[in-house]
């Protein structure tokens, strides 16, 4: 059994390495210029203090800018990666997949790169502002809102990389249907757990609060309507035989 496995083994070896190579050499080029990431990454919370908002980006121990540093460039690094991850990943399942199957290649690594980027500037333009200006009014009257820029950090990259990677749910949903492991009655039937899975992702992944959310469990169920959608162009659920017409075979 081992060594059936160990051909697979070896390649999803293969493939990790490239990832890995890939992300360490763009994270090295991101890290020479991470202060000019770091005011795009800043840019929604200095928003929030002009407008009418008390506090700063403060740093509050002696290595945190060293760490804050790290973090942005890895951040920058993992998101500029991501047509090398998704081109490996399909190398890495593309040999258990039929001829024709292969042929999606491109669609899906181009696809899943434009859902990633739109799921990603969905968080950036619209959900983070309208949330973390939110979350620091909140109290605001009574304490100012100094801020950690680590946490800062994280905070904001756990959230875009949450967006980026939930907006995926259509292109997994495609070549799940490409390849006939699910179809649109499967999807529908799942539905009510989906939503259940979807508000826990929400959850984990925004501040706690409900508002937050909202903002991002919404377009999630949106995004699993359409994935019903692509799986019933893609790979249709068979449709039963009406008995009506059964029976009218049967007389002829």
């Amino acid at each position: 059994m081992f060594e059936d496995l160990k051909p697979h083994i070896q390649d999803l070896r293969k493939r990790l390495i490239i990832s890995s190579l890939t992300l360490i050499v763009v994270f090295f080029v991101c890290f020479s210029f991470w202060d000019h990431i770091f005011e795009w990454i800043k840019l929604p919370l200095t928003q929030a203090f002009d407008d009418h908002v008390k506090g700063e980006l403060v740093q509050l121990s002696p290595a945190e800018g060293v760490f804050t540093a790290m973090k942005v460039s890895f951040f920058a690094s993992l998101v500029i990666s991501m047509p090398v991850i998704f081109w490996q990943m399909w190398l890495f399942v593309a040999p258990g997949l039929y001829k024709h199957e292969k042929m999606i290649i491109i669609p899906f690594v181009l696809f899943a790169t434009i859902m990633f980027a739109i799921g990603a500037s969905f968080a950036y333009f619209i959900v983070f502002p309208f949330v973390i200006k939110y979350i620091l009014m909140f109290g605001n009257e009574l304490f100012s809102a100094n801020i950690s820029v680590e946490n800062y950090v994280t905070f904001f990259t756990r959230l875009i990389l949450g967006f980026g990677i939930a907006f995926e749910l259509p292109v997994v949903s495609y070549f799940l249907a490409k390849v006939g492991l699910i179809t649109d009655a499967t999807l529908k039937g799942f539905f009510k757990y989906a939503i259940v899975i979807i508000f826990i992702i929400a959850a984990v992944i925004t501040p706690p609060d409900v508002l937050s959310q909202f903002f991002m469990a919404l377009p999630l169920i949106g995004l699993y309507g359409l994935s019903i959608l692509i799986a019933k162009i893609v790979n249709p659920a068979p449709q039963e035989e009406d008995p009506k017409d059964q029976e009218d075979q049967d007389e002829v």
